[in-house]
């Protein structure tokens, strides 16, 4: 495997910051020829609606990441050889979804480092072993002459969230006969009665 001399100069890059007439952010597109000639140092932050989280998510703070992007050639055969993108960084940012028991805005931190290896997308077919760097590394892959910066970091930040998210670890949700925040407030509805049975487990349970 080669890797990008440290030699070359670095190229840092902001595209992030520049705005278009419409108001949003230019893409910051990590290419392939580029990467050919040096490093590519970025230091970015994403104003709230910049990047699409999905529906089901609200970014409450800007997302700034830094980090660095270069070029590992690696061997596929006697001739052919590989062109990876490996990004290194980190990312901080705080979201916010409704809370899996209550509903209410339950809120999410993200602060996570990154060692990520994008492939040609087909460049592994066949193959059962990965090279050292794409072992040390999260794997994926890229189509064309590169990726955008964005992606990548969508994509870290959703791995970071849970899957089903609370607001507080006591949460107590919504009454299911009426929908009232049991966090706030105790409603009328009569208790449910306990199955016997239950309560015969939990004695059995208890004396183990």
């Amino acid at each position: 495997m080669l890797f990008p001399g440290e030699a070359y100069a670095s190229g840092r890059i902001s595209a992030a910051v520049t705005v278009c007439g419409g108001g949003a952010e230019v893409p910051m597109f990590i290419e392939i020829k580029e990467l050919e000639l040096h490093p590519i140092d970025f230091e970015e932050k994403f104003r709230p609606g910049a990047i699409d989280f999905g529906p089901d998510l609200r970014q409450r703070t800007p997302l700034t990441a830094s980090g660095r992007a270069q070029l590992v050639e690696e061997r596929h055969g006697k001739h052919e050889r590989i062109k990876d993108i490996r990004i290194t960084g980190d990312l901080d940012t705080t979201l916010e979804s409704d809370c899996a028991r209550c509903l209410e805005p339950a809120v999410q931190k993200v602060s996570r480092e990154f060692d990520l290896l994008y492939r040609p997308l087909g460049s592994d077919s066949g193959r059962s072993e990965l090279s050292v760097t794409a072992a040390e590394a999260e794997v994926g892959y890229y189509q064309g002459e590169g990726l955008l910066l964005e992606d990548a970091l969508r994509e870290q930040v959703l791995l970071d969230l849970p899957l089903r998210a609370i607001c507080r670890d006591d949460c107590k949700g919504l009454c299911p006969h009426c929908g009232t925040n049991l966090n706030s407030e105790q409603c009328s509805c009569a208790a449910p009665l306990e199955d016997p049975r239950w309560t015969a487990l939990r004695d059995i349970r208890s004396k183990l």
